[in-house]
């Protein structure tokens, strides 16, 4: 199922370019953080966030990476990812904590969707994904 209405631009006016990620062979449509200013705005001051979409975050250099949901309106779930594609964890992120959610290795990636969302789609620590950023800038 390809994720649609993705809003492109975030408060602020930061630009977000779109991934797709293939998870047990189907394709979503994310946006896509992977310049400092992005990854700064993420999901903030968002109040809703449609079923199938959500938002990739790209770290260089690999490492351990923490997130927190400073001004974020939304309950999300975080899915580190390794730079293999391997999710490394699911952690439960609650709106306008202030707390830091760290990854317990380093990873290339982090992945936010709606809470529930992974167990929705049966998605587990150890499961892989796949990750096309070809169309993104």
């Amino acid at each position: 199922m390809l994720a649609v209405g993705i809003p492109q631009v975030g408060a602020d006016n930061v630009q977000f370019d779109t991934a797709t990620v293939i998870i047990f062979g189907e394709r979503f449509a994310v946006e896509y953080a992977h310049s400092p200013a992005q990854r700064a705005q993420g999901l903030m001051f968002r109040k809703s966030l449609c079923e199938d979409c959500g938002m990739l975050f790209y770290f260089t250099p690999h490492r351990k990476v923490g997130m927190w949901m400073k001004n974020t309106y939304i309950p999300l779930d975080v899915a580190f990812i390794d730079e293999e594609g391997v999710i490394t964890d699911i952690k439960a992120m609650q709106p306008h904590d202030l707390n830091t959610t760290m990854s317990s290795k380093k990873v290339a990636y982090s992945l936010e969707m709606n809470q529930g969302w992974f167990k929705q789609h049966n998605v587990k620590v150890g499961d892989t994904i796949k990750i096309d950023i070809s169309g993104a800038q």
